[in-house]
C-alpha cells in the first residue's frame, strides 16, 4: 500500500475508533442495538474509514496545490473585478464539493437538499471575496468579525427561530476536509505575493470570514422561505435479515452518489483545465500528481457519503432515540460529553493543529494543554446540546454570550491567534459531528417529542464555537508568559510576537 495512503487511513481510523468502541460498548451495556443495524454500522465505519482517508489525501493533492496556484496567480493581476469573480465561483464550486455540508442538507427537514447547499455556497462565494478584498487591502479580520457577526445577529430578529441553529450549523459544516485546504491553501497564495510584515497575520481569517456568509445566507433563506410547508421524515433503520440484504443496502445508493459526487468535482477539475490553459501553472509531473489527486477525491467522496447514508446515520439516530426514552435520559448529557471529549481528541486536523499552535510559541502552549483545552470545550459543547434537548434551552442563550466572548477576546489576544482561532472553528467540528453526533441528537429529539429544527439542530454550531474561545485564551497565556518572563517595552513585546508567529507559519 502506498505509504501516503497508508498514512491517511489511520488518520481516519484514529479518528471513527471513538465512536466505533462507544456504540459496540453502549449495545452490550445499556442499548441493545438489532444485528442488522450494527451490522451495516461497522460495514459503514469500514466504507467511511477509506473513504475519508482517500478523500484526505486527494485534498492534499489537488485542492491545496490549486487554490495556492489560483491565490498567488490571481493577485498579481490589476483586474479587481476579474479577481472577485473568480473568487466568488471558486467558493460556490468547492462549497458544493463539501461532503459535511451534503451529509446536513439530507437530514434538514424543512428545505430541499439542493435549495440549501446552493445557499450556502453562495454565502461562502460572496464572503471568500470579501476575505480575498480584505487581504489586498490589509484590512484588520477583527472589525470584519465584528462587523459581520453584528449584521447576523440583527438578521436573527427577522428570521424563524427554528431556523437559527439550521444557518449556524451551515457555517460550522461548511469548514470541512475539501474547503479547509483549499480556502487556506488561497490565502497563502495571496499571502505569498507580499513581502510586508502583516503578510503572515493576514494569512490567516479567510476560513474564517468564508464561514460567516453560510449562517448569514441561510437566516436570509429562514426569512424568504416558509420552514412549515415540509414535513419532517424519521430515519428509516432498515432491517437486516442476512448478508445479502446488508450489501443490498449499499449497492443501492451507490449509483445515487456517483452521479452526486461527479457532478460536485467536475466544475473543479474544469477550473483546474482552465488555470491551466491560461497560466501554465503547473509542470506535467504536477498536473498528473493533481490529477491522481481529483481520483483519490472522487472514489473517497462515493465510499464517504455511502457509508454515512447507510451505515452511520441509521444507528446514531436508534441509539439517540433509545436512550432518550429509557429510563436514563439524563445520561444523553454525559454520553454526549463523552463522545465529544474523543471525537476531538482523535480528529486528525486537532493533532495538525496543536502541533502548528506548539511551534508558533516555542513551546509555551504545549500540544497536551491545545488538546486538554479543545476536548473539554467540545465535551461541554456537546454535553450543552443534549441539555438543550432535554429541557428546551434556547440556542441563544449558548451562542450570544460565546460569540460575545470570542470578539470580545479579539481585542486583547496578538491578531494573528484571533485569525488561527476562527479558521479552526471547522477544525473542531470534524465529519463525526454531522455523521454520527447530529443523526444522534435528531434520534434522542424525535424520541422526546421536540422540534427538529430548534432543538436538534445547533450541535455542529456549538462544537465549531468552542475554538474560537479556548485559541484566544491560550493566546492570551501565551502573551502573558512572554511579559512574565521578561518584561520589556509593549512596542518590542509585540514585534517579537509577530516575528516568533511569522518565522514558523
Amino acid at each position: 500500500m502506498n505509504k501516503k495512503i497508508k498514512e491517511k487511513i489511520l488518520e481516519a481510523l484514529a479518528s471513527v475508533l471513538p465512536i466505533t468502541a462507544i456504540v459496540l460498548v453502549l449495545s452490550v451495556v445499556l442499548i441493545p442495538i438489532p444485528i442488522g443495524t450494527f451490522l451495516l454500522f461497522l460495514a459503514g465505519a469500514v466504507l467511511l474509514i477509506v473513504g475519508m482517508g482517500l478523500f484526505s489525501l486527494g485534498a492534499d493533492m489537488a485542492m491545496m496545490p490549486l487554490g495556492e496556484a489560483l491565490g498567488s496567480r490571481l493577485t498579481r493581476t490589476r483586474r479587481i473585478g476579474l479577481v472577485m469573480l473568480v473568487f466568488f465561483a471558486m467558493g460556490v464550486i468547492v462549497t458544493m464539493a463539501e461532503p459535511d455540508l451534503t451529509v446536513l442538507a439530507r437530514q434538514v427537514p424543512a428545505i430541499p437538499d439542493h435549495v440549501l447547499i446552493l445557499t450556502v455556497a453562495f454565502g461562502v462565494g460572496f464572503f471568500l471575496m470579501m476575505a480575498m478584498l480584505r487581504t489586498l487591502f490589509k484590512i484588520k479580520l477583527r472589525s470584519l468579525l465584528l462587523f459581520f457577526y453584528a449584521l447576523v445577529f440583527a438578521v436573527m430578529l427577522f428570521a424563524p427561530k427554528s431556523f437559527l441553529a439550521v444557518a449556524f450549523d451551515s457555517g460550522g459544516v461548511t469548514t470541512g476536509p475539501i474547503t479547509v485546504p483549499f480556502i487556506m491553501s488561497l490565502g497563502v497564495g495571496m499571502a505569498s505575493t507580499r513581502a510586508d510584515s502583516t503578510s503572515q497575520e493576514d494569512s490567516f481569517g479567510m476560513v474564517a470570514l468564508s464561514s460567516i456568509g453560510p449562517i448569514l445566507m441561510v437566516l436570509i433563506l429562514g426569512i424568504c422561505y416558509n420552514p412549515s410547508s415540509a414535513s419532517y421524515s424519521p430515519v428509516e433503520v432498515p432491517d437486516i435479515a442476512t448478508s445479502f440484504d446488508m450489501a443490498r443496502s449499499f449497492a443501492v445508493g451507490v449509483p445515487h452518489y456517483i452521479g452526486e459526487v461527479f457532478t460536485s468535482i467536475l466544475p473543479i477539475a474544469a477550473v483546474l483545465l482552465l488555470l491551466q490553459l491560461f497560466t501554465r501553472a503547473f509542470n506535467r509531473r504536477q498536473l498528473i500528481k493533481i490529477s491522481v489527486g481529483m481520483g483519490y477525491t472522487f472514489l473517497g467522496l462515493i465510499m464517504f457519503l455511502t457509508g454515512v447514508n447507510v451505515g452511520f446515520m441509521p444507528a446514531g439516530h436508534f441509539i439517540g432515540s433509545s436512550l432518550a426514552t429509557s429510563p436514563w435520559p439524563w445520561a444523553l448529557i454525559l454520553l454526549g460529553a463523552v463522545m465529544g471529549w474523543y471525537i476531538v481528541a482523535a480528529e486528525p486536523a486537532v493533532h495538525v493543529l496543536n502541533r502548528q499552535v506548539e511551534e508558533t510559541t516555542s513551546g509555551a502552549i504545549s500540544q497536551r494543554a491545545m488538546q486538554y483545552s479543545l476536548s473539554i470545550g467540545v465535551a461541554v459543547s456537546i454535553g450543552l446540546s443534549m441539555a438543550r434537548i432535554l429541557w428546551g434551552i434556547p440556542l441563544l442563550w449558548i451562542v450570544l454570550p460565546g460569540y460575545a466572548l470570542a470578539l470580545g477576546l479579539s481585542f486583547v489576544v496578538p491578531p494573528i491567534f484571533t485569525g488561527i482561532a476562527f479558521d479552526s472553528g471547522g477544525v473542531a467540528s470534524g465529519p463525526m459531528t454531522a455523521t454520527f453526533l447530529l443523526p444522534f441528537a435528531m434520534g434522542a429529539c424525535e424520541a422526546l417529542g421536540g422540534d427538529i429544527l430548534g432543538d436538534a439542530f445547533g450541535i455542529v454550531a456549538l462544537v465549531a464555537m468552542t475554538p474560537l474561545v479556548t485559541i484566544q485564551i491560550l493566546g492570551l497565556w501565551y502573551q502573558m508568559k512572554l511579559r512574565t518572563a521578561a518584561p520589556m517595552p509593549e512596542a518590542v513585546l509585540d514585534d517579537i510576537i509577530e516575528y516568533d508567529l511569522a518565522e514558523v507559519l
